[in-house]
């Protein structure tokens, strides 16, 4: 557990809603977490948010990620909170390569499989994402399109190694938690070890967990008696066409063979090196 990065009875934050229309309200008022603060009807509605406080402290339960702390009728809601950092990398492992645009997932027909399983529930689809200083022009594009699909884009600068948005991830849940009935979570992440454990609280408070990810990374959601696994390349049109890789849970009869991702001799020379330093 010490190298878990979840804090105990912490301030919940979350990001700001998508902008609105200056001078809408949305049905919960002005005050309505899910799209964020007012914007004044003489102040042009901005693109961006900061990530703001929403909940007051001493407002959630003791570990911060349970079920919510009271009843009342609070809108029933289906969030899809989807971890970018995590599914590029599996993506490229499952794959043996780096992504490229067509093997890269399609958010359209991902939102479209979320909304038609929502029915009335109201919906919120949010990518979090490291941006690089390095990369923040040539990922511009790729978050606009999001946008354009009806995603909110949770958008962190990454200066160091170690940086991850996992920790704005969970908060943002606990947010929802509280902000409305959280009906359907759905996370697109492989990561056990952040979240197996409050992914796993929620279910038991009366959520639908589903985990969707590559079943070559997501033991933990597959072994759980709690969370319902997809995979990824199970959400219709998620791909344009099918990926490069063999699903050890699908095999066909007769057996598949899995080829090497890298050469014999590259694999043995890497090894006399080490064996040499």
């Amino acid at each position: 557990m010490g190298d878990r990065i979840r804090r105990r009875s912490r301030r919940a934050t979350a990001p700001a809603g998508p902008p609105r229309p200056v001078g809408h309200h949305p049905a919960g008022g002005p005050g309505d977490t899910l799209s964020g603060p007012e914007v004044p009807s003489a102040v042009p509605a901005r693109h961006t948010e900061p990530v703001t406080e929403t909940l007051e402290p001493g407002t959630l339960p003791a570990d911060g990620y349970g079920g919510p702390a009271h009843t009342d009728d609070r809108a029933a809601l289906d969030l899809l909170v989807w971890d970018a950092p995590n599914i590029d990398m599996t993506l490229a492992n499952v794959i043996g390569t780096r992504p490229t645009a067509a093997s890269r997932p399609r958010f359209d027909a991902i939102a479209a499989w979320f909304v038609d399983g929502a029915g009335d529930a109201e919906v919120e689809a949010c990518v979090f994402a490291n941006v690089p200083p390095q990369h923040a022009t040539s990922l511009q594009r790729w978050v606009e399109a999001l946008r354009s699909f009806g995603y909110a884009v949770f958008a962190r600068p990454k200066t160091q190694p170690d940086d991850d948005i996992d920790q704005s991830m969970l908060d943002h849940i606990s947010v929802r938690t509280h902000s409305h009935e959280l009906r359907r979570l759905i996370v697109f992440s492989g990561d056990g070890r952040n979240f197996a454990e409050p992914l796993e609280d929620l279910a038991r408070a009366g959520t639908e967990v589903v985990v969707v990810a590559f079943s070559e990374v997501a033991g933990y959601a597959i072994s759980s008696e709690l969370i319902r696994f997809i995979d990824i390349e199970d959400v219709p049109g998620a791909f344009a066409a099918p990926l490069d890789r063999v699903r050890l849970d699908a095999l066909p009869p007769d057996g598949a063979w899995l080829r090497p991702t890298k050469s014999l001799r590259d694999a043995a020379g890497v090894f006399t090196a080490r064996r040499g330093g």
